[in-house]
């Protein structure tokens, strides 16, 4: 067989066994939870994650092909502060589930919460924060979904020299159809798989590089005459203050208003569970943040600059070069994993959106939920708009737009603008109301759109910090001008009053 015949073949395997292995596990748990409910089973998983599944479920949720692509490509020309910003994610698991965890957990089982919006409907008691929510979250999800269907379809082209549409189609079709027919467990259970895979991934890589340039001693030696200044931490000065603060806000303490990230504070078991998945998820984080991008730093000592087209060219190129095709698939398989783990997330997501947070709050009577066929009814909705959605993102990406990598960052922010508020100060602000949930998406969604339309900064900073910081003083001003929130709903989400 030839070098690329094999390399396909390992990647059809390996997607192939995700399908199965999902819908397999999938159905026998939904056996196992049959009493809990379609919604609770399909949305939320029947709330039975333990440590390692919420763990990596959490990191290959958040992690992309941006992190095995993107961020290399990007650390092979600017050096060891691109190995240094990336580190600012490694406390991701660790702020999600120590902030949100615990206390979202409780809140959704006592109000049977299966999605973000849920809990938004719940503590404030607003259709307006519930429809601008669910909004805002398929709109900008159907934008990031795009980014990733194209990042994978593009790296299999590169790699194997098999046109686009045949990676965009082998991949695309394969998690569409276990994540509408297994739901919320055919998508944690993957993204375990496919957690594990990312992190044997990166031990490829390094151990690759570090052997071809004969040893770590060798590698040094000629990575400093490749490119003298890659131990710059400024990057030649353009590595400022301001622009390391934005990635703080971005990919640091944003990531609280992600929410595909945030949902899962209300899928774990039980309290071991929580504590074990913020151990093992920060170490895993920080493996893969570490590793990839140090990757992408030491590469110039075994590629020559004037072989790389793009940034984004450098890890293929690295396969293509040093590895033997069954290496190659397998370390293929891992950006893979991460773009079908991202898009299996925000597709369960989406279709909540719809059916759970609009159609059975706002449109479905409550006699039509009285009947016996009403569940049945929601199952074929959910399944249905998964699928449909799904398609929709299909093709829209049959013919890429451009930009694409400023789409999913505008993406990432524009969630944050509308969620991070709502979220956070609604769990842990008294005095949080619909009044400033509203005035915080809406004000902080515009400001970030607006910004990055004209190019506005404060301070060298990138929009999200402005974005976030107008969203934060907007909240406020609302909840102080706005009606207050019932006492039902504060003894409900605090207690009663000591």
């Amino acid at each position: 067989m030839s070098y690329t015949a094999i390399l396909i073949t390992v990647l059809v395997i390996y997607l192939a066994a995700n399908l199965i292995i999902g819908l397999w596990v999938s159905k026998k748990q939904s056996e196992i939870d049959s009493g809990k409910g379609f919604i609770n089973n399909y949305f939320i998983g029947g709330r039975s994650m333990g440590g390692l599944v919420l763990a990596m479920t959490l990191v290959a949720t958040f992690t992309s092909a941006s992190s095995f692509i993107g961020g290399p490509g990007v650390a092979f020309s600017k050096g060891l502060v691109w190995v240094y910003l990336s580190m600012i994610q490694v406390p991701t698991a660790f702020i999600i589930l120590a902030v949100l965890g615990k206390k979202f957990a409780i809140i959704s089982r006592k109000t049977n919460a299966v999605t973000v919006t849920d809990y938004l409907r719940v503590r404030y008691n607003s259709p307006a924060v519930v429809i601008i929510s669910s909004v805002c979250l398929v709109l900008f999800f159907i934008a990031q979904m795009m980014s990733q269907f194209i990042g994978g379809a593009v790296l299999f082209e590169s790699i194997t020299g098999l046109p686009y549409i045949y990676g965009l189609a082998l991949f695309g079709v394969i998690v569409i159809i276990y994540t509408t027919i297994g739901g919320f467990k055919a998508v944690t259970t993957t993204d375990t798989i496919q957690g594990l895979i990312m992190v044997l991934g990166g031990f490829i890589i390094l151990y690759t590089i570090v052997t071809v340039a004969g040893g770590f001693d060798s590698l040094m030696d000629k990575l400093n005459v490749a490119n003298p200044g890659w131990a710059d931490i400024t990057a030649g000065g353009t590595t400022t203050k301001p622009y390391v603060m934005s990635f703080w806000v971005l990919v640091g303490v944003g990531v609280l208003g992600l929410p595909q990230t945030a949902v899962r504070g209300m899928g774990f078991k039980d309290t071991k569970s929580l504590h074990n998945a913020i151990i093992y998820g920060t170490i895993v984080v920080g493996f893969l943040m570490l590793v990839m991008h140090i990757s992408g730093a030491f590469a110039p000592a075994i590629l020559d600059s004037t072989e790389i087209t793009s940034s984004d060219y450098v890890v293929p190129a690295l396969v293509l070069k040093y590895m033997n095709p069954v290496v190659a698939g397998l370390f293929i398989a891992a950006p893979l994993a991460a773009v079908m783990s991202t898009v299996s997330s925000l597709l369960i997501l989406a279709s909540a959106a719809i059916v759970k947070d609009l159609y059975m709050n706002y449109v479905a009577t409550a006699e039509s939920k009285r009947k016996p066929s009403f569940q049945k009814k929601i199952a074929i909705m959910s399944i249905g708009s998964t699928l449909l959605i799904g398609i929709i993102v299909f093709v829209f990406t049959i013919y890429p737009p451009d930009l694409i990598v400023w789409i999913n960052l505008f993406a990432m922010g524009g969630l944050e603008c509308a969620f991070f508020c709502p979220i956070l100060f609604g769990l842990y602000w008294r005095k949080a109301n619909a009044t400033g949930s509203i005035l915080s998406a809406v004000c902080g969604v515009a400001s970030f759109i607006i910004m990055n339309t004209l190019g506005i900064s404060l301070g060298g900073t990138t929009p999200i910090v402005p974005s976030i910081i107008i969203s934060i003083i907007t909240f406020i001003a609302g909840s102080y001008l706005g009606p207050k929130t019932d006492e039902r709903t504060l003894t409900l989400f605090f207690g009663n009053r000591q």
